[in-house]
C-alpha cells in the first residue's frame, strides 16, 4: 500500500516537472519572439527621440529665443501632427500584422499603399497650420518675437510632417513581418549623422536655424530613404510586388479605422502637453513647469523602452489572430505583460532611490530639484503604471479595438484625469503634485479598463473578426500582375 502511494507521488512529481519544463520552454520561445521585435523597436524609439533632443540642444546654442521657439513649435505643432499621423498609421499595424499571420503576404503591400494615400491627404490638410503658425501662436498669447521665430521654424518643419507619413507607415509595415532590425540600424545611423551635421552646420558654419533644422531634415529623411531602398530593393519579395490599382479600392473602411486610431493615440499624446499648460497657471509657474517638464522627460526616456513592448504586443497579437491561434495570442500577452512589468518594477525602485537627485541631470536649480523631489514618489508610481499601459495599448491595436479605446482614452484622460488634477491643484492647493496625481488617475483608470477588456475578450470572436476583415479585402495573388502599374 505504502509502495503504491510512493509510486503515485513519484509519477505526479515527474508529470509536474515535465509540465514545468514545457512551460519554461514555451516562455523561452515566446520571449525570443518578443525580444526580436521589442529590442529594435526600443532602439528606434530612443534614437528618434534623441534626434529631437539633439536639435533642442543645438537650438540652445543659437539663442534663448530660438530655443523657446523650437520648444513651442515642437510641443504644439509637431506633437499635434505626430499624434494625428502616428495614430492613423497605427491602423496599418492591425492590417499588416493580421495579414502576415494569415500568410496573405501580398495584401501587406496594398495596405501600405492605402495608408500612404490616406496619410498624404491628411498631412496636406495639416500643412496650412505651418504656414500660418506665427498668427496662431500670437492668438495663443505668445510674444511677437517668439511667434515670429517659431513661424520660421514651423516652415522648416513641413518636410518633417511628410517624413512622418512615410516613416511611420514603413516602420509598421516592416515590423509586422518581423523585419524591424533594419529600422533600428537606420535610426541609430541617423542619430549619429544628425550629431555630426548639427555640429557642422550650427557650430562650424554658423548657419543658425536653417542649419539646425536642415540637419534634422536630412537625418530624419535618411532613415526613410533607407527604408524605401530596403523595401523596393527586393528585401521584401513576398509582401511588396509593386504599385497596385487595388490600393485605391476599399479606402473607406481603412479611413474609419485610421481615424479611430488617430483619436486613440492623439488624445494620449496631447494629454501631457495640456497638463504642462495647466502647470503654467500655478503659483511660481516657472518652477512648476520646470519640475513638471523634468519629470515628464524622465518618464519619456523610460517610456521609449516600454513602447518597445507595445510594439511587440501589437505584432505578436495581430500575427497570432491572423493565423487563428487563440491560445498563442493569449499566452503572448501574458509573457509580454510579465516582462514589461518586471522592467517597470526595476525602474520604480531606481526612481525611488534616486528621486531626490535625479533633477540635476536636467537643471542645476535647487528650487527645481526640491520641486522634483516632492514629486519623486508619484514619479516612481507613474513609471510602474507606464510599464503596463503600453502593452495593453499594443494588444488593442493588434486586435483592432481602436474605436473602443479612443472612447476609453477620452473618458479616462479628459473626464477623469484632468478634472481631478484641477481640483487637487487649485481647490485642494496641492499645486503641481495635484496635477501629477490627476495625470496618474487618468492613466490608472485607462489601464484598469484595458485590463478588463483584455480579460473579458472573446478571443475566438477576435479571430473570426480578423478573418472576416482579411476576406473582405482579399485580392488574389494571381490578380496582382495585371493590376500593377510599376514593379520595384
Amino acid at each position: 500500500m505504502e509502495r503504491g502511494m510512493e509510486d503515485k507521488l513519484l509519477i505526479g512529481s515527474s508529470e509536474n516537472g515535465q509540465d514545468m519544463g514545457k512551460l519554461s520552454r514555451r516562455v523561452w520561445i515566446e520571449s525570443m519572439k518578443l525580444w526580436k521585435i521589442a529590442y529594435p523597436a526600443m532602439i528606434t524609439r530612443v534614437t528618434s527621440f534623441g534626434i529631437l533632443i539633439v536639435t533642442q540642444s543645438f537650438m540652445g546654442h543659437i539663442g534663448e529665443v530660438e530655443l523657446a521657439s523650437y520648444a513651442l513649435t515642437q510641443i504644439i505643432l509637431l506633437r499635434f501632427a505626430n499624434g494625428v499621423l502616428l495614430g492613423m498609421a497605427s491602423a496599418l499595424e492591425t492590417f499588416c500584422g493580421q495579414a502576415f499571420g494569415a500568410r496573405q503576404y501580398h495584401l501587406m503591400g496594398i495596405y501600405l499603399q492605402r495608408s500612404w494615400i490616406i496619410l498624404l491627404i491628411t498631412a496636406t490638410l495639416l500643412t496650412p497650420l505651418y504656414f500660418f503658425s506665427s498668427s496662431i501662436f500670437r492668438l495663443l498669447g505668445q510674444e511677437e518675437e517668439l511667434s515670429r521665430v517659431a513661424g520660421r521654424i514651423a516652415l522648416w518643419s513641413i518636410p518633417i510632417l511628410y517624413y512622418f507619413v512615410f516613416n511611420f507607415t514603413l516602420q509598421f509595415y516592416l515590423q509586422s513581418q518581423l523585419k524591424n532590425m533594419i529600422i533600428g540600424w537606420l535610426s541609430s545611423a541617423a542619430l549619429v549623422l544628425h550629431v555630426i551635421l548639427s555640429w557642422l552646420f550650427v557650430v562650424k558654419l554658423n548657419l543658425g536655424i536653417p542649419g539646425a533644422m536642415g540637419a534634422m531634415i536630412i537625418s530624419m529623411w535618411s532613415t526613410t530613404i533607407g527604408e524605401f531602398i530596403y523595401v523596393f530593393g527586393g528585401w521584401c519579395p513576398d509582401t511588396w510586388t509593386g504599385f497596385s490599382k487595388s490600393a485605391f479600392t476599399e479606402l473607406l473602411p481603412v479611413v474609419r479605422l485610421s481615424l479611430s486610431s488617430g483619436v486613440m493615440l492623439a488624445v494620449e499624446l496631447w494629454y501631457n502637453a495640456i497638463l504642462v499648460l495647466l502647470a503654467g497657471y500655478l503659483r511660481n509657474a516657472k518652477i512648476s513647469i520646470a519640475a513638471f517638464s523634468v519629470c515628464l522627460n524622465i518618464v519619456a526616456w523610460q517610456f521609449m523602452i516600454f513602447l518597445g513592448f507595445c510594439t511587440a504586443a501589437c505584432v505578436r497579437v495581430s500575427n497570432e489572430l491572423g493565423a487563428g491561434n487563440v491560445k498563442a495570442a493569449k499566452f503572448s500577452i501574458k509573457v509580454i505583460l510579465s516582462t514589461s512589468a518586471t522592467f517597470g518594477v526595476v525602474f520604480w525602485i531606481l526612481t525611488l532611490i534616486f528621486g531626490n537627485s535625479i533633477s540635476y541631470l536636467f537643471s542645476s536649480s535647487t528650487e527645481v530639484a526640491k520641486a522634483v523631489s516632492s514629486l519623486s514618489v508619484l514619479l516612481a508610481f507613474s513609471v510602474l503604471l507606464n510599464s503596463v499601459q503600453p502593452v495593453l495599448s499594443g494588444v488593442a491595436i493588434g486586435s483592432g479595438w481602436q474605436s473602443v479605446v479612443a472612447y476609453v482614452n477620452v473618458t479616462c484622460y479628459y473626464m477623469i484625469g484632468i478634472p481631478i488634477g484641477l481640483l487637487l491643484a487649485y481647490v485642494a492647493h496641492l499645486q503641481v503634485q495635484g496635477i501629477w496625481i490627476g495625470m496618474m488617475c487618468g492613466v490608472a483608470s485607462q489601464t484598469l479598463v484595458l485590463i478588463y477588456f483584455t480579460w473579458r475578450t472573446d478571443w475566438e470572436a477576435q479571430v473570426e473578426a480578423a478573418s472576416a476583415r482579411l476576406n473582405r479585402w482579399f485580392v488574389a495573388p494571381s490578380e496582382e500582375p495585371d493590376e500593377n502599374t510599376n514593379h520595384a
